[in-house]
């Protein structure tokens, strides 16, 4: 129900405290009764009790209650077990003489085999292996079989990473009866020489 302004007459809607025509006064009684209406007639929702702050405030509850439980739960299999004690190894001791055993003849061991001549495709594969490595190591280079000798074109020959790299490969290096390494630059100048 609307009240009226004493001053101008207009129907004002209740929760107004000045008439909003002459700005007078307006009674109490006009001024206590809310509305959930605006004055513009449009609905106003009143809150209420905050129903989803309470299930927010519970879900993160039971997060850490079962986090928490799943903690304990792990902690307590992994208990220190004791340690376990090993018996000291008893020696027996003969009273009796140990009678003496006349030793059979050494057999002499068998020659080692001769190693395996190496093939070109052995020496491929190995010269492949230090490629794929200075290509893992970001020193990329190219490597050139001739005779028993490796060159490797690179522009990270200066680099400090080249050498301990080569040396990582200088064991396959070797087995391919390679037993010597140049570092070339692109321009095909020797940085560095070494036996392998």
């Amino acid at each position: 129900m609307n009240a009226v302004c004493p001053a101008c007459g207009v129907a004002v809607v209740p929760g107004y405290v000045r008439c909003p025509r002459c700005h007078a006064a307006l009674p109490l009684g006009a001024r206590s009764k809310r509305t959930t209406a605006d004055p513009g007639g449009t609905a106003v929702a009143r809150g209420g009790f905050p129903i989803s702050a309470v299930l927010v405030g519970l879900g993160v509850a039971a997060i850490v209650l079962v986090v928490g439980l799943g903690l304990r739960a792990r902690g307590g299999s992994k208990q220190a077990a004791a340690p376990e004690v090993m018996p000291a190894p008893v020696e027996v001791v003969s009273e009796r003489p140990v009678p003496r055993v006349a030793s059979a003849p050494l057999i002499q061991p068998a020659p080692a085999p001769a190693p395996a001549p190496t093939t070109a495709q052995d020496r491929r594969a190995a010269a492949l292996g230090l490629e794929d490595l200075l290509r893992r190591q970001r020193l990329w280079g190219r490597t050139e079989i001739i005779g028993d000798r490796i060159d490797v074109r690179s522009g990270s020959c200066a680099d400090p990473a080249m050498r301990p790299a080569i040396d990582g490969e200088r064991t396959a290096l070797r087995g391919a009866g390679l037993t010597r390494l140049r570092c070339l630059e692109q321009s095909g100048a020797v940085v560095f020489e070494r036996d392998l």
